[in-house]
Formats: C-alpha cells, structure tokens, sequence
C-alpha cells in the first residue's frame, strides 16, 4: 500500500518520462543498476551535462520505479505507447511522493468525482494550506519551495493532458488505461483510482 513521504524535493525533479523509459528499458533487459549509470553516462543517454546530475536523475527513476512495487511497471514504462507509459509514470511519481498523491486523489479525483471540472491557482493553494495543517514539515518549507511544488503539481497535470496549458481553468475527460488500471487493483491501491477519474 501507499507509504507517506512528503518530501519538498519535487522541485528539483520534472516529469523525466524521456529518462525513466531509458532506466525502465535498460531494467528490463536485466542491466545490474551500476551497469545502468555506466551505460546512461558513457553513452550520454540523457543529455544532461554533469556526472552528478546524471546520477540524481537515474536515482530518481530507481525511487519512482521501486516505490510502485510491482514488476509490470517496468514493463510498461518501456514498451507501452506514450499515452499509458506517461500515466504509469505519474502514478509512480505519486508513490513515491505523497504529496502528488494527495494532491491527484483529494484535489483532482474529487473534482472528477463531483464533475465540478474548474480549476485553478486557488485549488493548489487551498491544497497546501490543508497539508501544511496535517504534516507540519510542510509549514516550514520557503515560500519559493512552495511556489515551485505548485508549478511542478500544475506541469504534471499537462503533461499527462489533464490540462491544456498552465493557464487552462478547465480539467480534461481523463481515461484511465486498463494496463494501469490492472497495475493499481493488482497492488490493491483503490485509493488511487480517483487521480485517473475511474470511480468503480
């Protein structure tokens, strides 16, 4: 089941679905994870300029996949088409952090859930208000950390087309991929069904 960690991190990280393909699809042609940073960095794989950098992202990718627990993420971050493999990857962003699990099951699936499909700044803020009063860490985070996790949690949501654009205020119909759909009630996560407007 679902593990809290809200961790403020998430603003050095994007959607990194170009790298994690490349992680999932080295994984799952039984590369050893050392072998997987050696390949990454001799070969450039991810065009990114430093070592360092380099190695923070792969981590990431590690976290994210490891962090859903079940072996059909591999598979489906490396071969499924780009639509499923974006929703698999923001479900593994939201095991991994709780803080887009929050967000996606009491912010987005409740809006799905209510068919009141507005959104805008506000919700974000109203979201964060809320969790600054359940996890307190999160009230002492910078005004600057706040302000990116809210442009972070919005770029997810275009990217994964629940939103046109950062400015859209309207959510989009959201349809929730059988292969995630199976991945989610195979871990027995029914909570995270909502973020994917699937309510059955």
């Amino acid at each position: 089941m679902h593990k809290n960690h809200y961790s403020g991190g998430l603003t050095r990280e994007q959607f990194l679905f170009y790298e994690i393909k490349i992680v999932a699809g080295l994984l799952g042609r039984g590369r050893s994870r050392d072998e997987i940073y050696r390949e990454i960095q001799s070969e450039n794989l991810f065009q990114f300029p430093t070592e360092r950098m380099i190695k923070t992202i792969t981590n990431t990718c590690f976290k994210r996949i490891d962090a859903v627990d079940n072996e059909a993420v591999i598979r489906l971050l490396a071969d499924a088409s780009a639509e499923v493999a974006k929703q698999v990857n923001l479900y593994a962003i939201m095991c991994e952090n709780s803080i887009v699990y929050d967000f996606m099951i009491e912010v987005i699936g409740e809006k799905y859930r209510s068919q009141q499909l507005d959104f805008s700044v506000k919700d974000v803020n109203v979201f964060f208000m809320s969790l600054a009063e359940k996890v307190p860490a999160v009230s002492e985070w910078s005004e600057s950390t706040m302000k990116k996790l809210k442009q972070v949690l919005v770029r997810f949501l275009v990217e994964c087309e629940y939103l046109e654009s950062s400015k859209s205020q309207t959510l989009l119909p959201v349809y929730l991929y059988p292969e995630l759909d199976e991945l989610i009630r195979s871990k027995g996560d029914t909570d995270a069904l909502a973020a994917f407007n699937c309510f059955n």
